[in-house]
């Protein structure tokens, strides 16, 4: 009898996307299998079963995938974090540096409360760039941060580091060394 898979068996990686080097660890075909995608998001959630949260902010794009899902499992609102320019509405923004560059990501200036308590969710950390930024925007609305969740850490590049120095409790379900 095979031992059982877990969620890193269903991760294909992508040598030299999107530049020569990287190692693209790509989660579609997580996704993409029913088995391997109930797995990561159970084990997303199952932290926090039991723990007040209010909402789950999926941090985008891949985050808006498995934050729903955790959400509808908690049964609980779910919040998108936006690339600038992508929600309607009245917006707060959040810039942060990238490492060739900076980008900006928005939430509804009326998509928290304050009080309310928050898991977010994403399919990776890496520097925690993103992750710091939605931090930010759910903070200003007087969000509390439960904690943030992850299906994948590359601790190399040192976001886990980053966030857990911030104050913030980090879980993830795998990790991959280097870059």
């Amino acid at each position: 009898m095979s031992p059982a898979k877990t969620v890193k068996d269903y991760i294909r990686t992508i040598p030299d996307f999107p530049h020569e080097g990287i190692m693209f660890r790509d989660v579609t075909t997580l996704f993409g299998d029913a088995r391997g995608f109930r797995l990561a998001v159970d084990q997303l959630l199952a932290p926090y079963v039991g723990q007040k949260i209010d909402k789950v902010v999926g941090l985008e794009a891949r985050g808006f995938i498995l934050g729903g899902a955790v959400a509808h499992q908690l049964s609980v609102g779910f919040v998108p974090v936006r690339k600038a320019g992508k929600l309607p509405g009245t917006v707060i923004s959040q810039t942060y540096t990238l490492e060739y560059g900076q980008a900006e990501v928005e939430l509804h200036d009326d998509a928290i409360e304050a009080g309310e308590r928050i898991l977010i969710v994403d399919d990776l950390l890496a520097t925690g760039g993103t992750a710091e930024a939605g931090i930010k925007l759910i903070e200003q609305l007087g969000g509390e941060i439960v904690a943030c969740a992850f299906v994948i850490d590359l601790p190399d590049l040192g976001g886990r580091k980053k966030l857990a120095t911030l104050g913030y409790d980090v879980h993830s379900l795998c990790a991959y060394d280097g870059a």
